[in-house]
């Protein structure tokens, strides 16, 4: 698939610096077309964050017991990932 249809990183183009979003279209598009793997080492807290969302929608229309602590502990995981993946790729670039 081309990726001329991706959003440029408006930070890497004025900071020169990748940011903590910097590989999320890519990822998606790699999931898109199957490749689940090179998927999540693209951008590893995709899968949190997709099921974050599941979660929430689900949420909407069943009442789940202690829902609000999973939404929190959701939020934190995706949050922990993202920073985690984002300061290993500072530091080995």
């Amino acid at each position: 698939m081309e990726d001329s249809w991706m959003l440029p990183c408006f930070t890497k183009k004025i900071i020169g610096m990748d940011c903590p979003g910097c590989g999320i279209q890519r990822s998606i598009s790699l999931l898109f077309q199957g490749d689940i793997v090179n998927s999540f080492l693209m951008y590893p807290a995709l899968i949190p964050i997709i099921f974050l969302l599941g979660f929430l929608i689900f949420d909407m229309f069943v009442t789940v017991r202690n829902g609000e602590q999973l939404k929190l502990w959701g939020t934190i995981i995706a949050i922990g990932t993202i920073l985690t993946s984002y300061i290993i790729k500072l530091t080995l670039t």
